[in-house]
């Protein structure tokens, strides 16, 4: 009997503001996807690029999303907010599995869970993963850029850039500010 894999990996460990959000993904059945991995991380593919594989994606694997919020974060610190995305993306996709990669180097209790640095270089799942979780939350701090354009998120993401840091000390943070990051500090 075929083994069923799960990749997963998450974006979002390091912005000051909105949720990390991890994909996770497996084939559908027997079909094999026409999507090519070619090893590329999702951050160096243009905005369109990344657009046109997600979709593609989700059309030829099954996928998920997980999610832990800004308020979550700070409640449970960086590093087990993580693992928790992970783990909530690939419940998520409502299957059995036998074997998750995972991107990165995070210890999971679960023995079917394994960890692989760079996962997102060298596995296919993972690298559809990255993608998808990449658009979905880019998307996202878009939809939060139009409740808080001051902050700029359609362009920095959440990220401390300099125009973030300067609208943080003039107006404050907003819900979605990871509020034990040192942003207190700006």
């Amino acid at each position: 009997m075929k083994k069923i894999i799960v990749g997963s990996d998450e974006v979002g460990r390091g912005p000051l503001a909105g949720p990390i959000v991890a994909g996770a993904v497996t084939y559908k059945n027997t079909l094999i996807p026409d999507y090519v991995f070619d090893g590329r991380d999702s951050k160096l593919l243009s905005t369109a690029q990344r657009e046109k594989l997600s979709n593609k994606i989700w059309d030829q694997y099954l996928c998920a999303i997980g999610i832990v919020s800004a308020e979550e974060i700070d409640l449970l610190g960086i590093s087990l907010a993580n693992r928790l995305a992970i783990i909530r993306a690939i419940n998520n996709l409502k299957i059995y599995f036998d074997v998750a990669l995972v991107d990165g180097n995070l210890k999971f209790d679960d023995t079917r869970f394994f960890s692989i640095i760079q996962g997102d270089k060298s596995h296919e799942l993972i690298c559809a993963a990255s993608i998808i979780a990449k658009v979905w939350r880019d998307n996202l701090m878009q939809m939060l850029h139009n409740e808080f354009p001051c902050y700029n998120w359609s362009k920095n993401k959440g990220y401390g850039t300099k125009e973030h840091l300067d609208a943080i000390k003039k107006l404050g943070t907003s819900p979605y500010h990871r509020k034990t990051f040192k942003i207190a500090q700006c």
